[in-house]
């Protein structure tokens, strides 16, 4: 199924609403990094967007490169390098002390995708250094249900739909809300995003990491949503 995506403001390839990303903080991403990059160190940041955890990265003193295949996205961003590039493609010729993979990519559908996106991280992290992988593991994609959802700042964020549409595979909609902002007057926006998600279990994933060269080290939140993963 393709990722699709509605509302106003230019939409990305893979169903992105660049303007509902614009509305958004950085949560609890530059912690993770700081956790296992040293201080000053490299940042390789894929699928950056519009640079949400990028700015505050740049903030902490990393130095940022910032990877996205939608143009709409990167010019965004500030403070960083960027680089147009859909992830799966890229080579650059350096290595990094942190490579970071956000916003449960590796819950592609397609195998040989993941394996793709895997392998670049694989092949642009330094000897030594880490790749943080964002995903959603096995138990929470089972708690997954319709209305769901959670509130950030001004904006609601609602799952207004899914569906197991075969064993493992699930498919997604996800509801997008942003109010004008108090003493404005002005209409709701509303925004959507579709998508399809593999459920994977930790065996799995650590089986998808080692095929691309890398070792699961240990999980990073309490959630289990951050992986830390190292060159094998």
């Amino acid at each position: 199924m393709t990722n699709t995506g509605t509302g106003p403001g230019p939409i990305t390839p893979d169903g992105s609403p660049v303007d509902f990303y614009l509305l958004l903080g950085p949560g609890g991403e530059p912690e993770i990094v700081a956790q296992a990059t040293p201080a000053g160190g490299t940042v390789l940041e894929l699928g950056a967007g519009v640079g949400r955890v990028t700015h505050a990265l740049v903030e902490r003193g990393f130095a940022v490169v910032a990877v996205d295949e939608s143009p709409e996205m990167l010019a965004r961003v500030r403070g960083a390098r960027t680089v147009l590039a859909r992830v799966q493609e890229l080579r650059l010729e350096e290595r990094f002390d942190a490579v970071m993979l956000a916003s449960q990519l590796v819950n592609v559908v397609d195998d040989a995708l993941r394996h793709e996106l895997l392998a670049a991280c694989a092949r642009h992290v330094k000897p030594g250094g880490a790749v943080l992988i964002q995903w959603m593991p096995a138990d929470a994609h089972d708690r997954w249900h319709a209305g769901m959802g959670r509130q950030d700042g001004a904006v609601t964020i609602t799952m207004a739909a899914v569906e197991e549409v075969s064993p493992g595979i699930f498919h997604a909609t996800m509801r997008y809300a942003c109010g004008p902002r108090e003493g404005e007057e002005g209409e709701e926006r509303v925004w959507t995003q579709s998508f399809s998600s593999r459920r994977l279990g930790d065996d799995a994933l650590s089986a998808e990491l080692a095929g691309a060269g890398l070792r699961l080290e240990r999980f990073l939140t309490e959630d289990r949503t951050w992986v830390l993963a190292v060159p094998a």
